[in-house]
C-alpha cells in the first residue's frame, strides 16, 4: 500500500509501514543521527533523528528510525521545536562525550556551543582512575548509542556489553579486561559513529580491547584480511549452515581467501561456465 507523506512542504510517496528515517533517506532529505546504521535494526537510542508528525490528530514529536508510517501524514524535520530539542540533546552528549569529529560537526550545525547547563558526571568514589589511552579514548567518545554492542551480538561473541545505569553506565568489557570471546573482527570500532573505539592494524597483528590478533594472509592476493578467531568462528557457521540445509558432512576445507578473491573467483567460475567474461 502506497502513503502519500508532505516532507518540509514537499509530497512523496512511501510503504505502509515504512519507517520515517528511511523515506527521509531515499530523498534527500537530512536527519542526523548517531545510532543508526542500515546493517543494524533501529535502536532510538540517541534521538537526534525526532521529527513531527501530523496524521491528522495534531502534531507529535517520534522519534523516526523507529516510527512507522500507517496512514498519510505530514512530516517537519527542521522546525523550532525540532531543533530545539536536538540542540537540548546535542548539549547532553557534548558534556558527556566531548572528543568527536562527528558530534563537533552536529554541534556546530545546530548552534550548541560550550556551556554549563550539563554537568559531566563525576567518577564514582572507589572506582579505578582511566590510565590507558584506549580507556580515555572511549570515555571521552563513547554516546552509549548501543550500535558496537549489538554488532558483536549480531556476530555470536558478545564480548562487549553495557555497564553501569545512569550517568555511570558505559560500554565495556567483563570487569574491564581483555574479553575471552573476542575474535578481532573490529564489527564493533566499524559502526561506531563517533570512533570512540581504538584499534591499531599492524602487518601481521590486530589490537582491541587489550588483545593482540594474529592477521591471516590471503593464499591468492597475499593481503591480510581477517584474524584467526574471526575467521574461525565465519568457518565454523557456515559449516553449521551447510549440515543444518541437509548435508550429511562437513564440507571439505577450502582455502584461505579473502572476500575480494572469493567473488573473483566465483565470477571467473561463472564466466567460465557461460563462455565469457564478467
Amino acid at each position: 500500500m502506497t502513503l502519500k507523506v508532505k516532507i518540509n512542504g514537499k509530497t512523496y510517496e512511501a510503504e505502509k509501514g515504512e519507517y520515517i528515517l528511511n523515506v527521509c533517506r531515499h530523498n534527500h532529505i537530512l536527519v542526523p543521527t548517531l545510532c543508526h546504521h542500515d546493517g543494524i535494526s533501529g535502536l532510538g537510542a540517541c534521538r537526534l533523528c525526532v521529527v513531527e508528525v501530523d496524521e491528522g490528530s495534531g502534531n507529535k514529536v517520534v522519534v523516526s528510525c523507529v516510527y512507522p508510517l500507517n496512514r498519510d501524514c505530514v512530516v517537519l524535520t527542521e522546525s523550532e521545536k525540532i531543533k530545539g530539542i536536538r540542540r537540548t540533546l546535542l548539549s547532553m552528549l557534548k558534556t558527556r562525550a566531548p572528543a568527536g569529529d562527528r558530534l563537533a560537526s552536529l554541534c556546530q550545525m545546530y548552534g550548541v556551543s560550550d556551556n554549563k547547563r550539563f554537568t559531566p558526571p563525576k567518577p564514582k568514589k572507589g572506582s579505578p582512575r582511566i590510565t590507558k589511552r584506549a580507556e580515555k579514548r572511549l570515555a571521552s567518545s563513547c554516546v552509549l548509542c548501543g550500535l558496537c554492542v549489538h554488532a558483536c551480538n549480531s556476530i555470536g561473541t558478545g564480548a562487549i556489553s553495557t555497564v553501569g545505569r545512569g550517568v555511570i553506565k558505559q560500554v565495556g568489557t567483563p570487569f574491564n579486561k581483555p574479553p575471552a570471546d573476542c575474535v578481532g573482527c573490529k564489527s564493533c570500532a566499524v559502526v561506531c559513529p563517533t570512533k570512540a573505539i581504538e584499534y591499531r592494524d599492524g602487518k601481521t597483528f590486530r589490537s582491541i580491547w587489550g588483545k593482540k590478533f594474529k592477521l591471516l594472509c590471503c593464499e591468492s592476493c597475499g593481503q591480510t584480511f581477517a584474524t584467526e578467531e574471526e575467521y574461525a568462528l565465519a568457518r565454523k557457521k557456515a559449516v553449521q549452515e551447510k549440515i543444518a540445509g541437509g548435508k550429511a558432512s562437513p564440507p571439505d576445507p577450502e582455502p584461505v581467501i579473502c572476500d575480494a578473491c572469493r567473488k573473483k573467483k566465483s565470477s571467473d567460475v561463472f564466466a567460465a561456465a557461460f563462455g565469457g567474461r564478467v
